[in-house]
């Protein structure tokens, strides 16, 4: 055994290792010979989202300041030259309460008698004279007075202004976020830098100034494109502070603007429709591997992240996660079924 068996049974399996290591070496099986390291083995495949039931809250947060409440103007009411100014610049005023009067003469006619010989005497009159008061329009403070004593005025001429103890959150509101805020709503949240607890502001208005001269975006020099024209005006949304409040002029604010909120309905990423108010167009893609077709949706509320979907697609169906071709933030990061896609100089989004 141990001079003819053993050694026969080594150099069997020197010999087999010897042989399997040959094969390997030089002739390999045919899924290694398949595996070319020239060739990519990965696919890159759209992302996908599904459209899922959710809820929308529309809130609109526009950061802003709070600035004081524009001077009322005080009117003269009659013409005539100042009598008395009975008020001084500076101090605090009643609405009704008395700054100045004017003296107004008018004249009357002449008084004409007829002698016993028929000839007649005209006797001119001193002009008849009275006193008008003009009065602080509003309670606050007296921020300007411009007439002194003996000053002509006429009437309607700006003679003066009253600073209102009140104040205003204002800031101005993007274009494209206007159409988050069709149906305008009434009030907003208010949050101060540094300041008491969020509190509601009332009598919210959005105005946007009409397109004159001063502010008409200028015609593009010749060769540059463009058609010219157009309004640089600015949309400003502005809401009362409550009287109980405390406040500074200057103080920064976040504005808060809730335009609804919608229960229970179909939602989708914002990426993956092209538009984004009333009509849009999302990509379903193709099962056999095609180019993904085009559907049209109809939209409703959005909170900037996702969009209410109310035609065109039901629970369930799946849709491309980003419009093919669209830009994505670079280096920003969204939700995907498989946790996070993100974009940037390194990733494909």
């Amino acid at each position: 055994m141990r001079r003819w068996v053993f050694p026969v049974i080594r150099i069997a399996l020197v010999a087999a290792i010897a042989v399997a290591l040959v094969k390997l070496a030089f002739f390999p099986s045919g899924e290694s010979t398949a595996a070319d390291p020239a060739t990519p083995t990965g696919r890159l495949t759209d992302p996908v989202a599904a459209v899922t039931t959710g809820t929308i809250v529309n809130d609109v947060t526009v950061t802003g300041s709070v600035v004081a409440d524009d001077a009322v103007p005080a009117r003269a009411t009659a013409a005539g030259t100042v009598n008395k100014v009975q008020a001084t610049v500076g101090s605090p005023v009643e609405a009704g309460a008395v700054l100045f009067d004017i003296k107004v003469e008018t004249p009357r006619d002449p008084v004409v008698e007829t002698g016993p010989d028929g000839s007649q005497t005209v006797t001119e009159r001193k002009p008849a004279i009275s006193y008008t008061e003009v009065t602080a329009p509003i309670a606050g403070v007296l921020s300007e007075l411009s007439v002194l004593a003996g000053q002509s005025v006429a009437i309607g001429d700006t003679v003066g202004s009253v600073a209102p103890p009140t104040f205003s959150v204002s800031a101005t509101l993007p274009a494209e976020q206007q159409y988050r805020l069709i149906n305008r709503p009434s009030e907003a949240t208010v949050t101060l830098k540094g300041g008491p607890a969020p509190f509601t502001c009332t009598g919210l208005t959005i105005t946007t100034p009409p397109a004159t001269a001063t502010n008409a975006a200028p015609n593009p020099e010749p060769g540059k494109g463009g058609s010219g024209g157009g309004s640089t005006s600015t949309t400003t949304v502005r809401c009362a502070v409550p009287a109980e409040v405390t406040v500074f002029a200057g103080l920064s604010a976040d504005l808060t603007i809730s335009a609804g909120r919608s229960e229970n309905v179909l939602t989708v990423p914002t990426t993956a429709v092209k538009g984004s108010a009333e009509k849009g167009v999302v990509y379903v893609p193709n099962e056999k591997g095609g180019d993904p077709a085009e559907v049209e949706v109809a939209l409703g509320l959005t909170d900037g992240t996702s969009v209410e979907v109310t035609q065109g697609l039901k629970e369930g169906d799946s849709v491309l996660q980003f419009v093919p071709g669209a830009q994505t933030p670079e280096g920003g990061c969204v939700p995907s079924g498989n946790g996070m896609v993100c974009t940037g100089p390194d990733a494909r989004g």
